[in-house]
């Protein structure tokens, strides 16, 4: 405990006050606290030492500006912002001539509006989505970025000044009251990276540094030999690791923004969502989408070389060990899985209630070794998944939903589906897919739970899979990072009971959370038949006593 002493007048008392307390009465006061400043006494004043606990100062650590950074790129490829920088360069007049926008002219040329036939419109939407995430995806740790990374805190609140932006403040919370540095990039760049070798300039991650030990037979090219297809490891590959976690994908997935689009392509294309006689969508007039026609248009006739649900579901279950239910999945049997993820995961979140409970009670030193060695066990299973398609799938994979999501929050869709205005979704394209849900009768649970699962699950991943874990044996890294992340693990928790009923602060649960929906779902209408329902019998890994029946839904592909 620590006592802070307040000196209080001897005659009335300060706003602090005393004397109620001490058995008299003070004008003024409130009769506990004593009189205002300036009041009169009728009692011994006495001098008040309030008391107050509060948790040791720890300071600061280099690996919290990892996390910063972490929340910066995330923040920074998020659908508002996309979905701002595309409306920009569509419209082809922005108010904002950023450096983004500068580097997008060769696309603001080829668009006059959505008018045009033919693939044009799909390829140049796509083409400029690629070049958004290209120009704001990876932890690139480089004090030249610092300035565009304070702007983009700045941006995400309309804060003139950082210190009064939303993202600064959180950053003081998290940071237990002490401001975020002025120059915390290059701090991050000097304090926490770790040279590559003789001769390189690149620093990097202790993590990648300890990767690249293990691969000194491998040169490290520099920036000269990278044109000439020499073996060795690229730079890119050190200095910008990705920023992406597939999970995110995974989320946004089982909240049914695919099967919502694959129903309005449907609808486009004339064929009906349903095999019986009452198709919800058939009863819409299609009018509304004429502007957006050629981007539908587009987007149906290049789904030959689109990510297929199942080169997903595979990945699924190659990086975390879930997948997906359903007809067009059919049955996932994949050469590696992640079986042990979801336990390593939940436990690490299930161990995370239970240091809040300790750490909450200030009279209580709470331990962050079960913390450290949950975040150690996660590491090793997440990391043991970042092979084969391993960035190319989880890129495209988010290239696609983004272009689904920006496609299903325009106006137009809005025309065509209408939605609940008055409610408070985070992102346009949201009310767009429950109204399609409660049209088609699917899940009720509504899909912003299962957005903020993709969006802290993405944040939470990130910080495990980057960190020194490893290289870690006192638990202080653990703590902080436990008290750095709590707002977005504590919302992946309610998130997540939200959607599935499984309340993971009270027992882990390690059951593949399509396993969970399907049974929620399982007293829900099913006696509408689809023309490819993503059903299957026999779920992937599920003990013949747990086998239920999946509840009709939309798949994810047309077949």
């Amino acid at each position: 405990g620590e006592a802070i002493v307040t000196p209080s007048s001897s005659s009335g008392g300060s706003g602090a006050g005393s004397g109620g307390n001490h058995g008299g009465r003070c004008s003024g006061g409130d009769g506990y606290h004593g009189g205002e400043a300036g009041g009169t006494c009728g009692c011994d004043s006495q001098t008040l030492i309030p008391v107050r606990l509060t948790r040791p100062d720890d300071g600061p650590s280099a690996e919290q500006n990892l996390w910063t950074l972490i929340r910066n790129r995330t923040q920074a490829i998020s659908f508002n912002r996309y979905s701002r920088f595309l409306d920009q360069v569509l419209c082809d007049n922005p108010k904002d001539e950023g450096e983004l926008l500068q580097g997008a002219k060769g696309a603001m040329r080829k668009v006059g509006d959505l008018s045009f036939l033919g693939l044009d419109g799909y390829e140049v939407v796509r083409a400029v989505t690629e070049y958004f995430l290209m120009h704001e995806v990876g932890l690139i740790v480089d004090p030249k970025l610092q300035e565009k990374y304070n702007q983009e805190m700045c941006d995400s609140s309309g804060a003139a000044s950082l210190k009064d932006s939303s993202f600064y403040q959180s950053e003081v919370y998290r940071r237990g009251g002490r401001c975020l540095p002025e120059n915390w990039v290059t701090e991050l760049h000097d304090q926490y990276l770790e040279s590559v070798g003789q001769g390189v300039s690149p620093k990097v991650l202790p993590y990648l540094r300890n990767i690249l030990d293990r691969l000194r037979d491998l040169p490290t090219k520099t920036m000269e030999e990278v044109p000439r297809g020499c073996y060795g490891v690229l730079p890119a590959r050190l200095v910008g690791p990705l920023g992406l976690e597939l999970i995110w994908n995974y989320w946004h997935e089982e909240g049914m923004v695919v099967q919502t689009h694959n129903a309005i392509t449907s609808r486009f294309q004339n064929l009906r969502v349903t095999g019986c006689a009452q198709d919800p969508l058939a009863r819409l007039e299609i009018d509304p989408l004429r502007r957006i026609n050629n981007i539908l248009w587009g987007w149906i006739q290049n789904r030959p070389y689109l990510l297929s649900v199942r080169r997903r579901a595979y990945e699924y279950d190659h990086q975390y060990g879930i997948t997906l239910l359903g007809k067009a999945v059919g049955e996932v049997n994949g050469a590696d899985s992640r079986s042990q993820f979801l336990s390593a995961f939940h436990n690490l979140l299930h161990l995370c209630t239970t240091f809040y409970q300790q750490d909450d009670d200030l009279t209580v030193h709470s331990d962050g070794f079960p913390l450290l060695n949950a975040l150690r066990e996660t590491q090793l299973v997440v990391t043991a998944g970042a092979h084969n398609q391993y960035g190319d799938l989880p890129w495209t994979a988010r290239v696609e939903m983004l272009l689904q999501m920006w496609l299903l929050g325009r106006p137009e869709m809005r025309e065509f589906l209408g939605g609940r205005v008055m409610v408070p979704y985070k992102e346009s394209w949201m009310d767009r897919v429950d109204s399609v849900k409660s049209m088609m009768g699917w899940s009720d649970v509504n899909v912003t739970h299962f957005r903020d699962l993709g969006v802290f699950g993405e944040q939470i991943i990130l910080s495990i899979r980057y960190g020194s874990w490893m290289d870690t044996i006192e638990p202080g890294s653990a703590v902080k990072w436990a008290r750095y992340w709590r707002p977005e693990i504590q919302g992946y928790l309610h998130a997540y009971r939200a959607a599935t009923g499984v309340d993971l602060s009270r027992s882990v649960n390690a059951e593949m959370p399509s396993i969970l929906l399907s049974q929620r779902l399982g007293g829900r209408d099913s006696q509408t038949a689809e023309v490819d329902v993503r059903e299957m019998t026999q779920p992937i890994s599920t003990p013949v006593s747990r086998r239920r029946k999946e509840p009709s839904r939309i798949s994810h592909d047309l077949q």
